[in-house]
């Protein structure tokens, strides 16, 4: 039996593969933005039991939100929504967006106020919170954020959840009283309550703050 000389080893020739680079809209990278605006389920269509009694206060909150989201934009604040897809895992923002157009009254003027520009980005969230799922805190650490101003509905549900798990991360947070809803002003004023002394949450309305973060 004849034993085999093996034969010298050629070392393999790896390179490491080129990754597409990262662009989001026509912005490129995402920007540095130690303040981000995020909105919460404002792109909503209204069709849950109680949201009879939510329609028109989160009307009035989308109403002051699109003001503030003016004023902080022209500062270069960036905004983000973080929106539910109500279960249709088929879906995208824009879905969602045509479908509340689609059923006038409140939750279609609240899409037409609301509608993100190109500049803003967008997140879709399978749970209340908008951390849980989610690439929010990756995209808030790339964008180098410290202070959130959170906004949307509902104040009790998704906005206080979102809010708990924004303060257990560190965030600086300010929550404009009037950029925010709930099915009743009693469940509105305990979430503010909440998020002002256990949250450290800043609660004062939009027009209040005249410094803006």
């Amino acid at each position: 039996m004849s034993s085999r000389v093996p034969s010298e080893a050629v070392p393999l020739s790896v390179r490491t593969p080129k990754r597409p680079t990262a662009d989001v809209g026509s912005q490129g990278h995402l920007p540095h933005s130690s303040t981000v605006l995020i909105l919460i389920d404002f792109i909503n269509p209204l069709d849950f039991p109680g949201s009879e009694k939510l329609a028109v206060p989160a009307l009035i909150a989308a109403r002051r939100t699109a003001h503030l989201k003016s004023r902080l934009v022209k500062r270069g604040i960036t905004a983000v929504y973080a929106n539910d897809n109500y279960g249709r895992w088929r879906s995208d923002f824009r879905d969602i967006m045509a479908l509340c157009q689609s059923r006038g009254g409140p939750s279609a003027e609240i899409a037409e106020l609301l509608a993100p520009s190109a500049h803003d980005l967008v997140i879709l969230k399978p749970r209340q919170s908008a951390f849980f799922g989610t690439p929010l805190d990756m995209m808030l650490t790339q964008m180098h954020a410290k202070t959130l101003v959170l906004c949307g509905l509902a104040a009790n549900i998704c906005l206080q959840l979102s809010a708990m798990d924004a303060h257990l991360r560190g965030y600086g947070l300010w929550i404009p009283k009037d950029c925010t809803a709930a099915e009743s002003p009693v469940q509105k004023a305990a979430a503010l309550d909440y998020m002002a002394h256990t949250l450290d949450a800043d609660v004062r309305e939009s027009m209040r703050r005249r410094r803006l973060p």
